[in-house]
């Protein structure tokens, strides 16, 4: 079964074609990073108009890379959210008239539910588990019984982990994305500074992190109001050092509640070499961890081939051209 994936849910526009929710023949990704670097962060109506420029490149340059042609497509998946809402409408479009054109089934995919199937590509998804998605908008612990089933047990009340990255890698005057400048400067600095590490004090599996950010916000305010040196290293490897402290804990934490071997990191942030790090360090072959690999870590369209391919083989529901895209959706 070949799949042909979609996506756009912010500055990334992909197109990949898997086969059988396993073997990706292709996956092709136009980062706007470059573009959005001198902003600070994404713009949206910047992202959607570049959006509209590459899209149909990339679709020639998938099928190219496939060797294969648009009629062998058995079934078009596409991202429908959340995400930026301009983003999401180019390449749900795109994909409507591809299914169009060639007269093809279409199925829209959660952006999460992607994330987390990212992980199917190089392991075999074992259930029940439990899934950490870590990225620039999300911060979830969800359990899975099974295939497409989730329940959400813990979430952030305030900042994603991601987005609480970025915003420390601002204040120290590290480059958008600021994610790996964190994570690189970390791994050449100590855990020499006195962070909180925020467990809540609710006993939920709830996360927490504009405390954490506040806290590195005061103490470089304060060190550069008295004139004092700011160790850059050492701040970020104790910025890592309590983020990854509490979001390994809190998902083994739910993993021994919930009774499984199985662990899924999911999202942007599961790249963060400093949280893979940790998750070996202390996992003592107590648990089975997955983590994908980098390439397939942050937004690509392979990773909606292959939630799309499971998704139909768990409910063979499909869409039709009155597929819209949502900012805002919940992972059902």
């Amino acid at each position: 079964m070949l799949v042909l994936g979609v996506e756009s849910s912010c500055d990334e526009t992909s197109v990949s074609i898997v086969k059988d929710g396993k073997v990706v023949l292709s996956n092709v990704i136009n980062s706007q990073i470059k573009i959005h670097e001198k902003f600070g962060g994404v713009v949206p109506e910047i992202a959607s108009r570049n959006h509209i420029y590459q899209v149909t490149m990339v679709f020639e340059q998938a099928f190219k890379d496939a060797k294969i042609k648009p009629e062998d497509i058995d079934l078009v998946a596409v991202t429908k959210g959340p995400g930026l809402i301009g983003s999401l409408l180019v390449v749900v479009n795109a994909a409507k008239t591809f299914a169009m054109m060639y007269n093809k089934p279409i199925i829209g995919v959660h952006h999460l539910a992607g994330h987390i199937y990212a992980n199917a590509i190089e392991h075999d998804m074992k259930f029940p588990c439990v899934a950490l998605l870590v990225s620039g908008g999300n911060t979830e612990l969800i359990y899975m019984e099974d295939h497409f089933k989730f329940e959400i047990i813990g979430e952030t009340l305030d900042d994603a982990v991601g987005e609480a990255y970025d915003k420390v890698a601002r204040v120290v005057g590290l480059p958008y994305p600021g994610g790996p400048h964190v994570d690189r400067l970390a791994h050449e600095g100590k855990d020499t500074y006195n962070l909180p590490r925020v467990y809540l004090e609710d006993g939920s599996f709830n996360f927490s992190f504009s405390g954490l950010k506040s806290a590195v916000i005061n103490l470089h305010h304060n060190a550069m109001q008295r004139g004092e040196e700011i160790r850059i290293n050492d701040l970020c490897a104790s910025f890592q050092a309590s983020v990854t402290e509490v979001l390994v804990r809190k998902t083994f934490m739910l993993a021994e509640k919930m009774n499984v071997k199985n662990i899924i990191v999911a999202g942007g942030v599961s790249a963060n070499k400093g949280l893979k790090e940790r998750f070996m360090a202390e996992n003592n072959d107590r648990f089975n961890i997955s983590i994908p690999s980098i390439k397939y870590c942050t937004d690509n369209a392979a990773m909606i081939g292959v939630a799309g391919y499971y998704q139909y083989k768990c409910n063979p529901k499909l869409d039709d051209l009155t597929l819209n895209a949502t900012a805002s959706l919940e992972l059902e």
